[in-house]
């Protein structure tokens, strides 16, 4: 019998309330995972707001989930106790044709952690062994939780689906974030050119410090900022509407818009005649896949990129966290330290 205080979402608008949470066994494919951290994700903030009606409350929210294997169910072949594992931010079915394509993360019939399973605000969580990746020696611990929503989702985005070419300038919006911080060390990483676009100023100097070779600020027209710098090969889209519109027209001709973030879920326009005249892409890249994982945690391994955490808290104190995220006081990511 595990048991530890865990976070519950019982509402939708109510506080994560905590409360004493006994895990069950896990089922003959699962093993159960005991975490030193989990990650905390702005979707979480949108989960908790309405944004995912289909969410099963009550909940166990948190996505990003990782750490030592304690027991394994019958059926368990892949891992063992002891093994440290991450695990993707959510269950594929393992049969439809993007499962059996090595592209788990479109699968249709994908259960979320957070949102249809409990989540990652325990200390201990059962895991599907279709969702887990070993973790390499050399890892941080802080990096486990966060590698398949924040750095393989990165890597997916910026190297499959950006197709990153070393010199590529590469514009990352809400780049303060516990999101753009680690883009700023993969675009690093693949030879490209870190512009980093922030509305908070007090965040540069640590910006540069990451690998931003330019900043660029939200409230000014960053696009004519970009422009003067060549212009932007990709575009790493993770604020949605407020940056949306400077984003596209910072594009070269045939530069390619990723959007990984739509923090104000509201529709934006589109100026179509842009976009054809020149030859620009505009694509969404959703979480990531096992492979995507692994190479996360190669990069984490190599220390080409770092976990860049920007606060640690208790399970008690996630409700304020929540505020400081909404109002931009952290530079990075928010790990709960069990």
């Amino acid at each position: 019998m595990y048991r530890s205080e865990s976070g519950f979402l019982n509402k939708i608008n109510g506080d994560i309330v905590i409360k004493n949470y006994e895990i069950p066994e896990p089922a003959d494919d699962e093993v159960t995972v005991e975490q030193k951290y989990s990650g905390v994700c702005f979707r979480d903030i949108l989960t908790k707001q309405g944004f995912f009606p289909r969410v099963a409350l009550p909940i166990i929210p948190g996505h990003e989930i990782g750490g030592t294997v304690i027991k394994k169910g019958k059926n368990v072949t892949s891992v063992n106790t002891g093994d440290r594992v991450s695990s993707l931010i959510y269950v594929p079915c393992g049969k439809c044709e993007f499962c059996s394509t090595g592209q788990e993360n479109l699968c249709p019939n994908k259960k979320s952690f957070g949102e249809a399973l409990n989540g990652g605000y325990s200390k201990y969580v059962n895991v599907s062994t279709d969702s887990l990746v070993r973790v390499p020696a050399g890892v941080p611990e802080e990096a486990i939780p966060i590698a398949a929503c924040v750095t393989a989702m990165l890597v997916h985005a910026i190297v499959k689906m950006g197709k990153i070419k070393k010199g590529d300038n590469v514009l990352i919006t809400g780049a303060g974030g516990g999101v753009g911080v680690h883009a700023i060390q993969i675009v690093k990483a693949f030879g490209g050119h870190p512009i980093a676009e922030t509305s908070s100023q007090w965040k540069e100097d640590e910006l540069y410090k990451l690998g931003a070779e330019h900043i660029v600020h939200a409230n000014d027209d960053f696009n004519t900022d970009v422009k003067k710098l060549g212009g932007a090969d990709i575009v790493l889209e993770d604020v949605g509407i407020l940056t949306f519109n400077k984003s596209l027209r910072s594009l070269k001709t045939g530069g390619r818009m990723i959007v990984i973030g739509n923090l104000n879920p509201e529709p934006v326009s589109l100026p179509l005649g842009l976009i054809i005249l020149k030859g620009n892409t505009i694509k969404g890249s959703i979480t990531s896949t096992k492979e995507d994982l692994k190479m996360a945690l190669d990069l984490n391994a190599s220390g080409n990129v770092k976990p860049v955490i920007g606060k640690k808290i208790g399970i008690n104190e996630i409700n304020r966290t929540y505020d400081d995220m909404l109002a931009r006081k952290i530079f990075g990511r928010v790990l709960i330290e069990y």
